[in-house]
Order: structure tokens, then sequence, then C-alpha cells
């Protein structure tokens, strides 16, 4: 096992890996997808044969059941790998672990992992295709694809008509825990590279050292300001595992700045939606009537994340010379 391998196959590891041209194209894919998991059976032979492998040593149940639905949708083979109970409580590096996996012949290796830079450092050891599902503070871009998803089905129907390609004029606060936040860095550059108009809404302490090159409108303004304006609402989860002491007074002081309550959720602009990665605290960054209220997009977040993490794997396994979205690629996707 020594030496590194080259990739044989792209990868998905950041959203700042996908041109605009690229990202419009994986939303029209999930489009496809999405026609699927609304049918009946939703079941397509696309990926038999294939093995798509769930790697996760940092607790996840959204993402990673998400991804293994996805995977059995699309007919592929799958294996679900956890930390605990593995070889790695032996000894064994992680990149043992992954070459070891990989010599099985695996095709899509889907890695989760505390530590920012893992899904990279995987991708340059093993031959599968490699998608990164969050590593620790850095990026999670297939949650910015299903984020941008949905917004697109906010604007479609509006319009009453088809998804537009692109996200062009529309605002979008993001509030919270951006400096933790994964999240919060892959869905700036998805919601700004189609064309959104992004705004960072949180406390001085949770807002990254530096915002230069981060593609915004403004940083730090308060929530009140902004909600009349906003189309959409993305409220982030305060990760106080990840905080060191003495970044928030306390929790019912950020609440009462920074939190969707009802009455604020009634300021809103008319047709704004709310947005949550999960898992959600309630009566925190967002109030359960607000959670529940047709204003609330989170549920689909997750629906639309299956049918997104279908068009993913789809995009890395598709056959080599196919047109994406053509009928020798989506063999089994149409009726």
């Amino acid at each position: 096992m020594s030496g590194v391998r080259p990739a044989a196959r792209r990868h998905l590891l950041s959203i700042a890996d996908l041109k605009r041209d690229e990202l419009v194209e994986l939303l029209a894919l999930a489009d496809s997808f999405a026609e699927v998991v609304d049918r009946p059976i939703p079941k397509v032979p696309t990926l038999r044969g294939r093995t798509v492998a769930t790697l996760f040593f940092e607790a996840s149940t959204r993402t990673r059941l998400s991804f293994e639905t996805a995977a059995k949708r699309l007919s592929a083979d799958t294996m679900s790998f956890g930390a605990s109970g593995s070889s790695m409580g032996k000894g064994e590096s992680l990149r043992d672990t992954v070459e070891t996996l990989d010599a099985m012949g695996i095709d899509v290796m889907v890695v989760r992992h505390h530590s920012a830079g893992a899904p990279h450092q995987v991708a340059r050891w093993v031959r599968a295709a490699v998608v990164n599902a969050g590593d620790g503070q850095h990026e999670h871009p297939t949650q910015a694809l299903l984020d941008c998803f949905t917004l697109r089905e906010v604007l479609a129907e509006r319009a009453g008509g088809q998804a537009p390609e692109d996200l062009d004029g529309l605002k979008v606060a993001i509030v919270g825990d951006v400096r933790h936040s994964r999240v919060a860095r892959s869905d700036v550059l998805a919601l700004a590279a189609l064309g959104a108009e992004v705004h960072l809404v949180a406390p001085a302490t949770l807002l990254p050292c530096a915002l230069e090159g981060w593609p915004i409108a403004g940083a730090g303004a308060e929530l009140d300001e902004l909600l009349g304006e906003m189309d959409a609402v993305y409220l982030l989860r305060l990760q106080l595992e990840r905080m060191s002491a003495g970044l928030l007074p306390s929790l019912r002081e950020y609440a009462a700045r920074f939190g969707l309550d009802a009455e604020r959720a009634l300021r809103m602009k008319e047709g704004a939606v709310v947005l949550h990665p999960g898992p959600m605290n309630r009566g925190v960054e967002i109030d359960a009537s607000v959670a529940s209220s047709p204003r609330a997009r989170v549920t689909r977040q997750v629906r639309n994340g299956v049918a997104v993490r279908m068009a993913v794997l789809f995009h890395l396994l598709e056959p080599a010379g196919s047109t994406p979205g053509s009928p020798e690629g989506l063999a089994g996707v149409a009726r």
C-alpha cells in the first residue's frame, strides 16, 4: 500500500471546485431524480453493479441516511463504515483504513470527518471517487447543493412554472454560528455563484476572523434590520461542541437577538421561507411554531437531499463520453 495512487475518477470535495455551469447541470440532473423519488416505487437500475461506501468518522443522521438512500434508489450496493468498533480502535491509521476499503473495489467513498481536509487526503490515497460529506469547519458541498435546489423550488412556486436555472436576485440571510459552520461556507459559495445576494447575520464572535474572499453583500447586521428584505432566512445551529468559552453571554440573549421567533416571522417578506440544515435547537435559533409553519422548508430540504445526492453519485459515475441527462446516461430514469 505504499505510495500515492492517482485517482481514477473525479471527486466532489468543495463547492469551489464547481463552475457555475456545473452547478446548474447538477441541479438540472437532480430535477430528473426528484421525479424518481416521487414514484410509487422510487428505484432505478442506473448504478446497478456499483458500490457506494459511507465512511463517517463523525456522528450523523441526515447526511449518512440520505446518501445511503440515494445509492439504494440508484440500485447501487452500499457499505456503511463507522470508526467505532473498527480496526481504528486498535491503532489503524486513516490511510490504511481507506486503502483497505478501496481494495475491495468500492466505486464511491462518502467521507465525513471531524478534521478539515480529511476527504481531500482520502482522495489522494484511493482510486474511488470521493464525496466530502462534511469535514471539520471547512465545507459540506452536498448540503449547499440541496439548499440551492430547495430555493429554486421556491422561485418556481412564485412564478407558477418551471424552476429557473439560477438564483439571480434572490436575497438570503445566513444567521447564526457562521464561524464554526461548514454549511455556511459551502452555501455562500454556491448561492453567490448562482446569483443570489448573501448576508451573514451573527454576533461578531460567531463570524469568521477574516471575510476576505467571501462573496457576500454584507456581514454583522442585526436580524431585525434585514428581515423584511430577505427572500430566505437560513438559520444555523449553534455548535456549542466546537466553541471555546466566552463567545456568547448566554443562550437566552442569543435567542433574543438572533433567534427567529413567531413575532419576527410575522415581519418576514411575503413568500419568504425558512431553511435549517438540522438538527434544530428549538427555542434557541428557531421557535417551535416557526419550525412547524408553512414558511419552514426544513423537511423539504431533507427530501430534496436524496434527489440531489442521487444526482451527485450519478455525476461521478456516469459512463465515459455520455452527456449528463442524456438517454444513455440516464438509463432507467425515464418512465
